[in-house]
C-alpha cells in the first residue's frame, strides 16, 4: 500500500552523510537500489542524485519496520527517518561506505514493478532499451552525472560572458527559410495558408541584426535544428553557444574565447591549458595531417612524394601524378612489427571507404625491404622514398595516390585509424589548435557552382577580395575552427559588414539581386544603416560536454535524444497527425 510523507520532510541527500553526521537523526528519500535480507536484518541501498546509502531495517529494534522493508523491491520509493550510525564493514567503495543508517520510520512512497533495464552503470543493455525507457537509463549515475557536467558548463559559460559585458538575447524558434546549408525543419503556418516558417539551423541572421541593433555583446545557449541524414554523434536538434562581438578582428574573438575555454578546462577538469593556443592555417592542416581537424597527440603526418616518384616505372603513382593527382603517404614509424599483411589489408578496405583505390606499402624490417611495389622502384627511388619518409628498421610506410581530395581524404582518416587500432593516444591528453584561413569557397559538384565554405556572410581576407569574382577558389576567409584532440569544437567568422562586399558574395555564389533581396533582404536593408564589424563563434555544446564528460556517445550527455534515424523512441516521435489537424494548416498528404 502507498503511504504519503506525512509529517516526514527530507533533511538530508544519501551520498552527503559522512562520519562527521554520527549520531544525527536525518530522513532520506529515494529510490532502492537492492536490498539484501540477512534474517534478522535487512539492508537496504538508498539511492538519490547525490549517491547511495546503506539502510539497516533490525527486527529487534521495530517488527513493523522490519515487516514493512520485507515488502521492499528494488527501485521502489521510499522514506526513512532514523539515526547515523558507523558502520562496522566499511564499504570503500563509495563515498558513505563508513556510516549507516537505522531505521526508526520507514514509509514505502511507491512501489515499482520490474524494471526492463538495470539501473546501473555497466549493464550493457542495447542502446534501443536504453532510449525507449530513457527515464529509467537517467536514473544511472553516470547519465546523472553527464546532465549535471551540461549545468556546470552552461553556467560557468553564462558566469564567464556575463563578467566580460555580453548580454544573454533569445532569437526567434520560428524563422524564415534560408539557403546555403544543412535541410531547413520546416513548420506550416495555420494563419498564413500556404506560407512555412522554419526552425533556425542557427541563429546567425538574427545574432548578426543585433550587432546592428548595437547591442556590441551577445551570447545565447541555444537549440538549433538540421534536418540532415545524421552520422555518429549528430542530432537533428542539438545546443550551441552562440557567441557575438561588435568591432572586433579575428585575434579579439579568439583572445576572449582562449580566457573561456581556459576556465571551462580548469574549473571542469582541473586541466590549466597553455595560452596562447597553437594556430595553424587551414593549408598546413591539410598538408600535413589531411584533414582541417587535425589531432595532435600522435604524429604519422602525410608527406608529400610527388616528385620522387614522377617518372616512376610503377604507373600507380607516375601515372596519377601524369593526371595532376597526387601521391603521399605516412610513417607509422616504430609500429610495423604490429601490422601483418592482413592488417595491412584490412586498412586497404578502410581507405576505400574515403575514395582511394588501394593501399601502396613498404615495410622496413631488420631482413631488410618488404613491399608489393618494391620491385617496380628503383633503388634510387626507393632510396629517396624512405629519406623523405623518414623511413627507418620497424617503421610502416602507407601510400594513397589519386586526386589531392581524396588522398587527403583517406590518410587524414588513416592516420587517426591506425593510432587508434594501436591504441596509443593518451586519452589524458588535451591539445588544442585553432585552424584559420579557410577557403571561402568550396565546389559542389553536383549543383557545379561554388558554395559558401561556412555561410555567405563569413569575410573574405582583405588581400583576397580582389579576387571574389575572377579566382573564387583562391579566396581565404576570416575564419577559424578550434580544434580539441581531433574534434571541431566550435568555429566562427568576422562576418561581413559592408553593403557592396556582402552583394559581391552573393554574386560569387550565383545569386541573383533578386534571388539575394528575396532571401536575405532584411539583412541586406539593416545593413544600410550603419553596420560595426562583428564577428563571432559558436562552440557546439553537446560535443563540449561529451570532451568534458570523458563520454564516446554524443547521446549520453543529452537527456532525451533522437535516434540516428531521427526517431525518438520513448515518445514514438516523429508521429502521423489526424486529418483536421493537416486541414487546419491547409496542408494534404500524397504519399
Amino acid at each position: 500500500m502507498r503511504e504519503t510523507m506525512g509529517d516526514l520532510r527530507r533533511t538530508n541527500m544519501c551520498g552527503n552523510l559522512r562520519t562527521s553526521d554520527v549520531d544525527k537523526e536525518v530522513v532520506l528519500m529515494g529510490w532502492v537500489q537492492r536490498e539484501r535480507n540477512l534474517g534478522s536484518l535487512i539492508f537496504v541501498d538508498l539511492r538519490d542524485t547525490t549517491g547511495i546509502c546503506q539502510i539497516v531495517c533490525d527486527s529487534t529494534v521495530s517488527q513493523e519496520i522490519f515487516k514493512k522493508a520485507e515488502k521492499i523491491r528494488g527501485e521502489y520509493v521510499i522514506a526513512v527517518k532514523g539515526k547515523v550510525r558507523k558502520r562496522q564493514s566499511i564499504n570503500k567503495d563509495i563515498p558513505t561506505g563508513e556510516v549507516e543508517v537505522l531505521a526508526e520510520e520507514l514509509k514505502i512512497l511507491n512501489k515499482s514493478e520490474t524494471p526492463p533495464i538495470y539501473i546501473k552503470d555497466d549493464d550493457n543493455v542495447s542502446e534501443t532499451m536504453r532510449l525507449k525507457y530513457r527515464y529509467l537509463d537517467l536514473r544511472k549515475p553516470s547519465m546523472q552525472n553527464n546532465l549535471k557536467m551540461r549545468h556546470k558548463t552552461a553556467k560557468l559559460v553564462r558566469d564567464f560572458l556575463d563578467e566580460n559585458h555580453f548580454v544573454e538575447i533569445e532569437t526567434p524558434m520560428l524563422t524564415k527559410p534560408t539557403p546555403e546549408g544543412a535541410r531547413d525543419y520546416l513548420v506550416p503556418s495555420r494563419v498564413n495558408p500556404g506560407h512555412f516558417y522554419a526552425l533556425p539551423q542557427s541563429p546567425q541572421l538574427m545574432k548578426q541584426l543585433l550587432m546592428v541593433s548595437g547591442m556590441d555583446r551577445y551570447y545565447q545557449i541555444v537549440k538549433c535544428f538540421r534536418d540532415e541524414d545524421l552520422r555518429a554523434n549528430r542530432q537533428p536538434e542539438f545546443t550551441q553557444i552562440d557567441i557575438e562581438m561588435s568591432f572586433v578582428d579575428v585575434d579579439d574573438v579568439i583572445e576572449i574565447n582562449e580566457r573561456l575555454l581556459y576556465r571551462l578546462f580548469k574549473e571542469l577538469k582541473g586541466v590549466e591549458i597553455e595560452l596562447p593556443i597553437q594556430r595553424m592555417t587551414y593549408k598546413e592542416a591539410m598538408e600535413r595531417f589531411g584533414v582541417d581537424k587535425p589531432d595532435l597527440r600522435f604524429g604519422f603526418e602525410l608527406v608529400d612524394i610527388s616528385d620522387v616518384v614522377e617518372n616512376s616505372e610503377f604507373k600507380v603513382f607516375s601515372g596519377t601524378i601524369k593526371n595532376k593527382g597526387s601521391v603521399r603517404g605516412i610513417n607509422v614509424k616504430g609500429y610495423g612489427g604490429n601490422f601483418t599483411r592482413k592488417d595491412i589489408s584490412k586498412l586497404e578496405s578502410y581507405v576505400k571507404d574515403f575514395g582511394a583505390k588501394g593501399l601502396a606499402w613498404i615495410k622496413i624490417t631488420e631482413e631488410g625491404i618488404s613491399s608489393p611495389i618494391a620491385k617496380f622502384l628503383s633503388e634510387e627511388e626507393l632510396n629517396n622514398i624512405l629519406n623523405r619518409m623518414d623511413g627507418g628498421k620497424g617503421d610502416l610506410l602507407l601510400f594513397v595516390a589519386d586526386n589531392l581530395n581524396v588522398v587527403f581524404d583517406s590518410l587524414g582518416n588513416l592516420r587517426n585509424e591506425v593510432a587508434r587500432r594501436l591504441n596509443i593516444i593518451d586519452k589524458n591528453e588535451m591539445k588544442l589548435v585553432w585552424i584559420t584561413e579557410f577557403p571561402l569557397f568550396e565546389y559542389d559538384e553536383e549543383e557545379e557552382r561554388y558554395v559558401a565554405k561556412h555561410h555567405p556572410f563569413t569575410h573574405p581576407m582583405e588581400e583576397d577580395i580582389h579576387l571574389l569574382q575572377t579566382e573564387p577558389e583562391k579566396v581565404r576567409a576570416k575564419a577559424y575552427d578550434i580544434v580539441i584532440n581531433g574534434d571541431e569544437m566550435g568555429g566562427g567568422s568576422i562576418r561581413i559588414s559592408d553593403t557592396e562586399l556582402q552583394k559581391s558574395m552573393f554574386a560569387a555564389l550565383g545569386l541573383s539581386e533578386e534571388e539575394a533581396s528575396n532571401k536575405f533582404g532584411f539583412l541586406l536593408e539593416a545593413f544600410k544603416y550603419g553596420t560595426p564589424p562583428h564577428g563571432g563563434i559558436a562552440y557546439g555544446f553537446d560535443r563540449l560536454i561529451m570532451l568534458l564528460a570523458d563520454n564516446a556517445n554524443i547521446r549520453d550527455v543529452i537527456a532525451f535524444p533522437k535516434t540516428q534515424s531521427a526517431t525518438c523512441l520513448l515518445t514514438g516521435a516523429p508521429s502521423e497527425i489526424s486529418k483536421d489537424q493537416l486541414k487546419e494548416v491547409h496542408i494534404g498528404l500524397d504519399l
